[in-house]
């Protein structure tokens, strides 16, 4: 548990760990649906602590700011913030497009998310790679991601395709709420092959999952051609520099959802704004971090590399970068 220390002026003082986090205007409202307060949000990541930090843990993290609350002006933020303490961390990263590098967000404590909160991030969406070694990512996204005119129920039922084939090929996935109207679904694999082939490897199976739910589901890579009625499978987030809301993280709308992990048997109870910084605190004490385990159920992507050269050989296009998606 945490307590507040004294304030200061018009700030509050949060010890976490080992470090304080002094923050301002902690009464300032970021989500007018409720009125939820710039220190609520930060009640609400202390909360859910340990699965934030699970979450981001030593990965690039690129922070969505806003810095007068949700329904002001949004900051997508990849350098760490100006006058960081000394005891936050980095990692430095490369962008081919710019050549540039940037010296992004890296969580290792609960004490660095809390910071970046203080500095107005209410979303958080880490790298698919760690700093070991950036270029190897060590997570396989599966985005599902509905069209304008797709139903939250469609979304549940392409989830349980999904769950059936990653049965099949004896991987783990660990689903949440994206937060927004769709469902994601985490599988932790061996940092062994760059974002091109994991990326290759998610298209392969979105195309598997597209085989069995046809009326369902789309892989088509140039949005126009998508029909507004479809689930879209976006294998493009395992592409370099491509990030989703990491789980727990809270989304930038009036309601303060939150992209939380779910467990399989609920997936056709959940609704998506079922979640939220007033409700998930209490079900993050009763049921903890739902996806605590996610280090120790490695999957090795050999078989869906060997579809995707199955798929290549009988005729199935190769989509251009994601960045030319459309």
């Amino acid at each position: 548990m945490w307590h507040m220390a004294k304030a200061s002026g018009d700030a509050v003082e949060i010890p976490v760990g080992e470090h304080t986090v002094r923050i301002s205007s902690p009464d300032r409202v970021y989500f007018p649906a409720r009125g939820e307060t710039k220190l609520d949000l930060v009640r609400y990541y202390l909360s859910v602590g340990d699965g934030i930090v699970n979450a981001l843990r030593e990965r690039p993290c690129m922070l969505h700011r806003f810095p007068t609350g949700v329904e002001g002006e949004k900051v997508h933020q990849k350098r760490l913030p100006a006058g960081a303490p000394p005891w936050m961390e980095t990692v430095r990263v490369f962008f081919p497009r710019y050549s540039r590098t940037a010296d992004e967000l890296c969580v290792t404590e609960l004490a660095h998310v809390i910071w970046a909160v203080q500095m107005s991030t209410v979303e958080f969406h880490p790298w698919n790679s760690r700093r070991a070694d950036t270029e190897r990512p060590d997570e396989w996204r599966i985005d599902l991601d509905p069209m304008p005119d797709c139903p939250f129920s469609r979304v549940q039922r392409v989830a349980h395709v999904v769950h059936e084939v990653l049965d099949e090929l004896g991987a783990v996935g660990w689903p949440k709420t994206s937060g927004g109207h769709g469902i994601h679904v985490y599988v932790r694999i061996r940092p062994e092959h760059g974002f091109d082939e994991v990326r290759r490897a998610a298209l392969a199976f979105a195309r598997e999952v597209e085989r069995r739910a046809p009326e369902d589901v789309t892989t088509e890579w140039w949005r126009r051609d998508r029909d507004p009625r479809a689930l879209f499978v976006d294998y493009n987030q395992n592409a370099r520099d491509h990030t989703i809301a990491a789980a727990y993280s809270v989304r930038g709308n009036p309601e303060g959802t939150v992209s939380a992990p779910i467990r399989w048997d609920e997936v056709d109870q959940v609704a998506p704004r079922d979640f939220t910084i007033a409700t998930v605190p209490a079900r993050y004490a009763e049921l903890g971090d739902l996806h605590a385990g996610i280090d120790d159920a490695v999957f090795d992507i050999a078989p869906l590399l060997e579809w995707a050269d199955r798929d290549e050989r009988e005729g199935a296009a190769v989509p251009p970068h994601p960045d030319e998606s459309g």
